[in-house]
């Protein structure tokens, strides 16, 4: 099957119109057409609906459009592990839970690098359910989660487990509400813990599931959110974002699991 054809149908799905993504991938319209007519015929089925308004994915399109990513990001892995960068002697790929990046992956990762110069690293961002799909296939070595990963070809630790603390754009005491509160979802977990220790029947009329955009708006545009304290605490020592004292404190945790044959090359992956 060829490579080229199954980059141009992500790119057609991605877009939504073959002149986007002709644009996109630098070919012609026709060019696209070609590429996808060779699709459809080597499937033999049809995987997209075109027409002037734009392209939409068949149930065929939608069947097929899992393993196409897959098949495109193996290929992207196979590229890059055949072209090491110079003085490269191996590649760790990581997957990475939105939200763990800022303040928690990047200081990790900025450590590895400098522990271990000879390995080249890439950084995925995804969800659990994807980065379980890319462990077990090998596309990934590990991912960076706030919950586990579990299969007879992982292993898993727990990584972290950070204070989040409540904090604001101006000094204040704890309250029962605040009008400007910004919810921050750190899953289900987190979820129930919140609305036990704030059962009132306020609702927050902004929430984020990442906690960079969060603390992003409170410098910005002010409020009070909860945020790890890893990442406010630069804020708090230049006192641009202050600590709420009194309000209830939560755990979040995260958990590093990781394809069992990786810890050949990658021992330090079990800690």
């Amino acid at each position: 099957m060829n490579i080229a054809a199954i980059q141009t149908f992500l790119a057609v799905y991605r877009c939504g119109n073959l002149n986007r993504a002709a644009e996109e991938l630098n070919v012609t319209q026709s060019a696209v057409t070609a590429r996808l007519d060779a699709l459809e015929a080597q499937l033999g089925a049809r995987v997209l609906i075109r027409s002037r308004k734009g392209a939409e994915l068949t149930k065929a399109g939608f069947a097929f459009l899992k393993q196409a990513e897959l098949i495109w990001q193996s290929w992207e892995v196979a590229r890059a592990r055949v072209s090491l960068p110079r003085g490269m002697s191996r590649l760790c790929s990581l997957v990475v839970g939105p939200g763990l990046w800022q303040g928690l992956a990047a200081p990790w990762v900025a450590d590895l690098r400098a522990a271990h110069p000879g390995t080249a690293f890439e950084i995925w961002s995804g969800l659990a359910s994807d980065a379980a799909r890319w462990l077990q296939s090998g596309l990934s070595d590990a991912a960076l989660l706030p919950e586990p990963l579990s299969g007879g070809d992982l292993g898993t630790r727990l990584f972290t487990s950070e204070r989040l603390i409540q904090v604001a754009s101006q000094p204040r005491d704890t309250c029962d509400w605040d009008p400007d509160y910004v919810f921050v979802d750190y899953g289900p977990g987190f979820r129930a813990r919140h609305t036990e220790a704030w059962p009132q029947d306020n609702t927050a009329n902004l929430s984020f599931n990442t906690p960079s955009r969060a603390l992003a708006h409170l410098i910005d545009h002010g409020g009070s959110a909860y945020l790890p304290e890893a990442l406010a605490r630069p804020y708090l020592d230049r006192r641009t974002l202050f600590e709420i004292p009194g309000s209830p404190e939560f755990q979040r945790q995260t958990h590093l699991s990781w394809r069992k044959p990786s810890v050949e090359l990658f021992p330090w992956l079990t800690g």
